[in-house]
């Protein structure tokens, strides 16, 4: 089984309803363990606000983001191709505090990710965007 689904939205947190309801297209048949298919869900919107709040931050809202799911066997594939700044994963994740130790409100959105994603990478690429990548195995 494959599937693949793809959508654009603008810069912009309102769209966050429409990107879950499309993302709901990759549950169909359903994935046996709830649990996963939560922690696909959170990936997603994980990634999705992070380019907007971060990546976009300072582009005009109608700069478009596009997302990729495909759904293959036993695993999903997110890509959400972002046109911000220059932006080093790795470092950052090096960077951030552990949970126990990060009091604040926000900001554990990239830890988050990298503890429930089994791949998480954030590349250039040839038309001078970035392409989050997010993989989860069911």
């Amino acid at each position: 089984m494959k599937k693949k689904i793809y959508l654009k939205v603008n810069t912009d947190l309102t769209a966050s309803p429409q990107v879950l309801f499309w993302f709901e297209q990759m549950n169909h048949p359903p994935i046996p363990n709830k649990e996963i298919w939560w922690q696909c869900q959170t990936l997603l919107m994980e990634g999705f606000t992070n380019i907007v709040e971060h990546a976009h931050k300072n582009l005009p809202i109608d700069t478009p983001i596009e997302l990729e799911a495909v759904r293959v066997n036993k695993y999903i594939e997110i890509r959400i191709w972002s046109q911000g700044e220059r932006f080093d994963l790795e470092e950052k994740l090096r960077q951030i505090a552990e949970f126990e130790e990060n009091y604040q409100d926000r900001g554990r959105g990239l830890k988050i990710m990298s503890t429930i994603a089994d791949k998480l990478s954030y590349e250039p690429t040839a038309d001078n965007r970035y392409c989050l990548f997010i993989s989860k195995y069911y």
